[in-house]
């Protein structure tokens, strides 16, 4: 039976389009076929078993813990699990939950970190989740390096190349310094002769922002200038001094008061236009839910060795973007946490400004280098993207670090740190 023409040409279109895709599917194009092969592997490297094998901590100066989790993979993951002057106490907080991961695929960053958490009856805090904290950068270092990819990619990143850091200075000349570095933020403390009293006499608040008028007039207007409370300044006297310190213009206020009662924190929020920011003594979503939702703060500063890792830092950032909030993660730590920070920076859109103290000179095999425009680039290698320097670590290793213990000379009674 013959067909008539238009069925005719209708098949022959259609046969033309089938041989074409038939014929594409054969084709060795360049580049496409590598990439296919390179998918194909991937995906079977990614099926193949792999088991955690080992907990590593180490106590690493000035005051750090470095863990390293080792796989039958031969591949490690690097983590910080830091708690300031309780690293005997996170090092057992570690042991303690090394038999749950033993054995484990490393790959379930998620899984685990819901485990830990929700299987300790008395859940978070700052030991179990520093602890968790740490582990969860390790896992997220891991399962980047198996996958041969950065761990912002794992989070749909990058969404910047590079990220804003910034250095400290306490008077004119080391902000004199800090500028000729390169740095465009800067964070510095109260200038005091004593420890705040509840309230305090007009001298105390001149001279505290004299200092800070002679930050600003040394880094010019377009230096960016943070001024942490640490939650020494008692809410009567923050506010005076809030008041005072407006005309300068302080990029944020952080820690103008403790963390344990929210509503202060408010209170003091609503009597600035200035930024408040908090967040390195709160911990997981649970601790920052109520900082967003009575308006506490709109810089918060989640320390990731502290409040539940990259995990839930990314949460935490999701939080913070529905409130019109921003990120700039708590970090006067070492550099592996740096590192942790920059992925955090590179996979949301609502980041401010990263915390440093160390860009791993003498610690990293590759430290980050400080840009002309006060950034450091994103880390391109996989996992974390770093490797510690062994040869260089050898003399630091081990500390005896402790929490200052601070009395108001003229009385003897206990002051904040």
């Amino acid at each position: 039976m013959k067909l008539p023409k238009k069925k005719q040409r209708t098949l022959t279109r259609r046969s033309a389009i089938q041989s074409f895709l038939a014929l594409a599917g054969t084709m060795a194009i360049p580049g496409v076929s590598r990439a296919e092969e390179n998918v194909t592997a991937e995906r079977k490297r990614d099926k193949t078993p792999v088991k955690i094998t080992k907990l590593e901590t180490f106590l690493v100066k000035p005051r750090w813990i470095f863990l390293k989790i080792h796989t039958d993979a031969g591949v490690t993951g690097l983590g910080e699990p830091l708690l300031e002057g309780r690293a005997l106490t996170i090092q057992t907080a570690i042991r303690e939950i090394e038999p749950y991961l033993i054995g484990k695929d490393p790959r379930q960053v998620v899984h685990h970190w819901q485990a830990i958490y929700r299987h300790a009856f008395y859940r978070g805090g700052p030991i179990l989740t520093s602890a968790l904290s740490g582990i969860d950068q390790a896992l997220w270092d891991i399962k980047g390096k198996l996958l041969n990819v950065p761990v912002y990619e794992l989070f749909g990143g990058p969404t910047r190349d590079r990220v804003r850091i910034y250095g400290r200075a306490s008077d004119a000349e080391e902000m004199k310094k800090r500028v000729a570095e390169g740095y465009t933020v800067i964070k510095t403390g109260v200038a005091k002769e004593h420890p705040a009293r509840a309230v305090e006499n007009p001298k105390f608040i001149r001279y505290a922002v004299e200092n800070f008028a002679s930050l600003r007039e040394a880094g010019g207007e377009t230096m960016d200038i943070g001024i942490d409370f640490h939650g020494a300044i008692p809410p009567q006297t923050a506010k005076i001094l809030i008041k005072e310190l407006e005309p300068y213009q302080p990029m944020f206020i952080e820690e103008p008061c403790q963390a344990q009662n929210v509503d202060v924190l408010v209170d003091i929020a609503r009597s600035t236009h200035l930024p408040i920011a908090t967040g390195e003594r709160i911990f997981t979503k649970w601790g920052f839910r109520e900082i967003l939702e009575k308006g506490a703060a709109s810089i918060l500063q989640p320390d990731l060795c502290h409040a539940g890792g990259i995990t839930e830092g990314r949460i935490i950032a999701g939080m913070a973007e529905a409130y019109y909030a921003v990120i700039a993660p708590h970090n006067p730590m070492g550099p592996i946490s740096l590192a942790a920070g920059l992925h955090l920076a590179a996979s949301i859109p609502n980041f401010l400004v990263q915390e440093q103290v160390s860009l791993g000179e003498g610690y990293l095999k590759e430290p980050f280098k400080l840009q002309s425009d006060g950034t450091v680039m994103v880390p391109t290698k996989p996992g974390l993207g770093i490797e510690l320097d062994e040869n260089k670590l050898a003399d630091k290793i081990g500390h005896d670090w402790k929490n200052p213990e601070t009395y108001d000379p003229r009385d003897g009674s206990v002051v904040d740190w």
